[in-house]
């Protein structure tokens, strides 16, 4: 069997029309849960060498079927590729595809090991918070999450976390809701790590955020 044949052998029609009708995007679902994609793509890749499973990758994501996708996202998330660059442009190529929450973030999770790897990646990522294409302009954003996290960042970490909250400002009066819930998304993790981070970008930019997102990004420090 293939894997294409492992992932529509454990198909659930029933889940796969759930699916359809929640995720909305149109392609083909085939009703397969998250865990066990993973089992899967753990399995794959024990048994693959790099540069089969970046080919395997490749492959699952042009079928256009969700949990291929999801399982070509899973195959490259891992915090240690080395080389890696082929790894970085095949995420890269995948990012003008986004069109739902879901498998960009499944994507984006592979993007964000690659880019606290290489942080001159940097630099590509940067260029995206002024996309056309809403989806390119959110994933900036979530591949970047790692910097909100560190409780103990060194110089470059902190220089590092300003850009992406120059970002966040640039991206302050982007009305479309998703924008909006990333920036949110963005300064509330930040808000646990370095509360006083958070606080004084939301003191100079809370009100250009729409209401919801002002009180989503607040939502740690009123709590504290």
């Amino acid at each position: 069997m293939t894997p294409l044949h492992d992932l529509q052998a454990l198909a659930d029609p029933a889940k796969a029309a759930e699916m359809a009708a929640y995720h909305k995007a149109p392609r083909t679902y085939l009703g397969v849960a998250v865990p066990q994609i993973e089992d899967l793509t753990d399995r794959w890749r024990a048994d693959l060498t790099l540069e089969d499973r970046l080919a395997l990758a490749a492959d699952l994501w042009r079928t256009d079927i969700h949990e291929a996708r999801v399982a070509a996202a899973k195959l490259l998330t891992q915090a240690r590729i080395r080389p890696d660059q082929a790894a970085w442009d095949l995420i890269v190529s995948w990012v003008p595809d986004f069109d739902g929450w879901a498998l960009a973030d499944h994507a984006s999770i592979a993007g964000q090991k690659r880019l606290v790897a290489d942080p001159s990646r940097l630099e590509t990522v940067e260029a995206w918070i002024t996309s056309p294409h809403m989806w390119t302009r959110r994933a900036a954003l979530v591949m970047t999450l790692p910097w909100t996290k560190q409780n103990f960042p060194k110089a470059h970490d902190l220089a590092i976390r300003g850009r992406v909250l120059g970002w966040c400002e640039a991206l302050a009066e982007d009305r479309d809701w998703f924008i909006q819930k990333a920036v949110a998304w963005w300064v509330r993790d930040l808000s646990k790590h370095d509360a006083a981070a958070a606080q004084s970008f939301l003191t100079q930019h809370g009100p250009r955020l729409a209401p919801f997102a002002r009180k989503e990004a607040a939502r740690h420090l009123i709590q504290s």
